[in-house]
């Protein structure tokens, strides 16, 4: 991202060099203001293209590491915790804390570091890769209501955090996210009902209720075939 910012600092000069000593020195020049012009401007999309290569190969080390936290640190019992004779435990997981706070660190730099549009692009780019390992990362447990309350409140963190990004389709992403987490909290017979108004999320949800404890025993796949159909 420093990178970036410094990149972006040299085109900047080196475009107002250009608009105002060596274009007006070409102007007498038979064609060769409109020809400097065009080779300034594919130069300048060259370093477009570059700065983009190296956001996108950051967002891919910032991810690589999500991943590495999300695995050491979120445990089985996270999201199926016993509910004999304990008080539900209505804090955010070490694993959701520990992300929040790697990507905090992240969005400071990136506010310090970009600016404009590939700042926004940045964040939104940063935001939509979250879901996705976030959504793939949770289809590796088994969720009772305990476990489904606590998820709802990582999402809740995790939402919270990425309306800083300011990109409203990120924003819509997460609060789905949270809407979804209730299949693993409701009773069984409450399921076929609590997507009639969010058709939308309605693949995902269908993974989701495969990862409830009690998805065999409670036999949901028959109950809920008319549901998906």
């Amino acid at each position: 991202m420093v990178a970036v910012q410094r990149s972006g600092s040299s085109v900047a000069i080196i475009q107002q060099y250009f608009a105002n000593s060596i274009s007006r020195l070409l102007l007498p020049v038979d064609g060769a203001h409109a020809a400097s012009c065009e080779e300034m401007a594919t130069a300048m999309s060259s370093a477009e293209a570059a700065a983009y290569k190296g956001l996108q190969q950051c967002i891919e080390t910032v991810m690589a590491e999500v991943e590495r936290l999300l695995s050491a640190e979120q445990k089985a019992t996270d999201y199926r915790t016993s509910d004999d004779n304990l008080v539900p435990d209505h804090r955010a997981t070490n694993a959701c804390t520990r992300v929040v706070a790697y990507l905090s660190r992240v969005l400071e730099s990136a506010f310090t570091a970009l600016e404009g549009l590939n700042k926004q692009a940045f964040l939104t780019e940063l935001g939509n890769r979250l879901h996705k390992v976030l959504l793939n990362h949770w289809q590796k447990f088994t969720f009772n209501p305990s476990g489904g309350l606590r998820l709802k409140r990582d999402i809740t963190d995790y939402g919270d955090f990425v309306r800083s990004f300011n990109a409203p389709s990120v924003d819509e992403k997460f609060e789905l996210l949270g809407i979804m987490a209730n299949v693993f909290i409701v009773a069984p017979e409450s399921l076929a009902s609590l997507f009639e108004g969010t058709p939308s999320i309605r693949k995902d949800a269908q993974r989701f209720v495969q990862l409830r404890d009690d998805y065999k025993s409670a036999k949901l796949a028959s109950k809920l075939s008319s549901l998906w159909n």
